[in-house]
């Protein structure tokens, strides 16, 4: 990007998202826009593979079939069965196979060309899944154990009375307050900040091989962009192990509420 004296702008957090298709308000990220688009496209999606996968099951499985089975294994064995016990993962598998692949492919649209832009760099959409979840857990813990489920979440067992109004508040804090906003908000500034790299790794490249005339400046766009193509599977990295993390924790924190009476 270039200014009027022919300077370089960087890009800003406004250009890596598109105005919103059919705004229903005037604030931005209300209306349908391309994130919320790809949101819908990501169900449509996940849908149709699954269905494509179970729909001639068999016992040595194909590619479809394989891939779709390594990815309920991983949810059901690595996340569920290892976090949450053999006694609580079982009905709680589809739930977080649902989410992995969910997250997992939004952040993955950030690596597909044409689109772009993974869905979870804007915070509504973080905002939302994370409020699922919370709800999720407290009504599982209310469930369990009753309305008792919020002492058994904020006062800590085995500590002595007098620290007792120090402890509380914090928990408080910390379980109801802190861990929504970092389960959301880590999700969304690794996805943003990784978006952020990208564009101003093509604005960058862009303006030294275009608008420059030196010869140096403009071999150093082209060092820009075949380094930005290590960039490339480094942030595919990232978006899996966001994926992972966000239902790791999602397990992490129902396990704790079913297991809250044993703290």
């Amino acid at each position: 990007m270039a200014s009027n004296d022919g300077g370089f702008v960087p890009p800003t957090i406004s250009d890596t998202h598109l105005p919103d298709i059919l705004p229903w308000m005037t604030d931005y990220g209300t209306g349908l826009g391309k994130q919320m688009i790809m949101i819908i496209l990501s169900v449509v999606l996940i849908v149709w593979f699954f269905k494509a996968a179970i729909r001639n099951p068999k016992l040595v499985p194909g590619r479809v079939q394989f891939f779709a089975e390594g990815f309920y294994s991983f949810a059901r064995n690595t996340v569920g069965r290892d976090i949450m016990g053999e006694k609580n993962f079982r009905p709680w598998v589809p739930l977080l196979f649902s989410v992995f692949l969910f997250v997992l492919l939004n952040n993955i649209f950030g690596a597909i060309p044409f689109l772009q832009l993974p869905s979870f760099s804007h915070a509504g959409s973080a905002y939302a899944i994370a409020l699922i979840i919370y709800f999720t857990w407290i009504a599982v813990g209310v469930q369990k154990h009753g309305i008792r489920y919020f002492k058994l979440a904020v006062v800590p067992t085995g500590v002595p009375a007098w620290i007792l109004p120090l402890l509380v508040p914090l928990e408080i804090i910390s379980n109801f307050i802190v861990r929504p906003l970092t389960h959301s908000l880590r999700l969304m500034a690794t996805m943003l900040a990784g978006h952020m790299i990208v564009v101003l790794a093509g604005s960058g490249a862009q303006y030294l091989i275009v608008v420059q005339d030196s010869i140096l400046l403009n071999a150093t766009g082209v060092a820009v962009i075949v380094g930005s193509i290590a960039m490339y599977f480094l942030e595919l990295l990232i978006m899996v192990l966001q994926a992972f993390v966000f239902t790791l924790l999602t397990a992490i924190y129902i396990q704790g509420s079913l297991e809250a009476d044993a703290h």
